[in-house]
């Protein structure tokens, strides 16, 4: 007996997956007003129309793509007071996120570019996960743990700074680099100088 193999449709709760998962690499590479339409559903292996079903067009399918990047690095490098108490090990582990998930520091800087100084959407519930944040830092400072001669806004963005950048402008990086003779050794070494550096501007230093 011969049997026929035929491919089964994956189930329509799969599509959105596949929409955002071709649409975060093309966001990433052309940006969101150098992506179609149709090259996100012909990358994901549907219709075009679903985009629309499942997100209300592009713009709504950017701001979802974006949005799980963010849950994801909030999930995986959580500031809490533990992590005040080993602000190096953070910053660390910032900068081995970045290292690893260079899509969402493409996909910023693109949301960036398209909105500037406007309102983003969803700003209202971002303003407050990044608040919240600044409230760990700030209590930190009140505690004596990390220095307060810097506005624990200002200190945050600083630390995110210092473990993003490197991975955010990798041609920069690599222009700036003659002090390590492989990719993996520079690597190692830009991480150790991110946690240095987030533990000097972080924490207090007896004078």
């Amino acid at each position: 007996m011969i049997f026929t193999l035929t491919t089964v449709p994956p189930p329509s709760k799969d599509i959105p997956t596949r929409l955002k998962r071709a649409a975060g690499e093309l966001f990433a590479a052309h940006g969101p007003d150098g992506t179609t339409v149709d090259e996100i559903a012909r990358a994901a292996g549907v219709n075009r129309e679903r985009v629309y079903a499942y997100f209300g067009g592009k713009d709504g399918l950017f701001d979802s793509v974006l949005g799980d990047e963010l849950l994801a690095i909030a999930e995986a490098v959580p500031l809490d007071m533990e992590a005040v108490k080993d602000i190096g090990a953070f910053a660390g582990q910032l900068f081995d996120y970045h290292t690893a998930n260079r899509q969402m520091a493409r996909l910023l800087q693109w949301e960036a570019l398209r909105y500037e100084l406007r309102p983003v959407p969803d700003e209202a519930a971002r303003r407050g996960h990044y608040q919240h944040k600044v409230d760990v830092i700030a209590q930190g400072q009140r505690d004596g743990v990390l220095t307060d001669d810097i506005p624990p806004s200002d200190l945050l963005f600083l630390l995110v700074a210092i473990a993003a950048w490197w991975s955010a402008v990798p041609q920069m990086t690599r222009m700036m680099d003659r002090d390590s003779r492989t990719p993996a050794a520079a690597a190692r070494r830009r991480r150790a100088s991110t946690v240095r550096a987030a533990e000097l501007i972080a924490y207090k230093h007896s004078t």
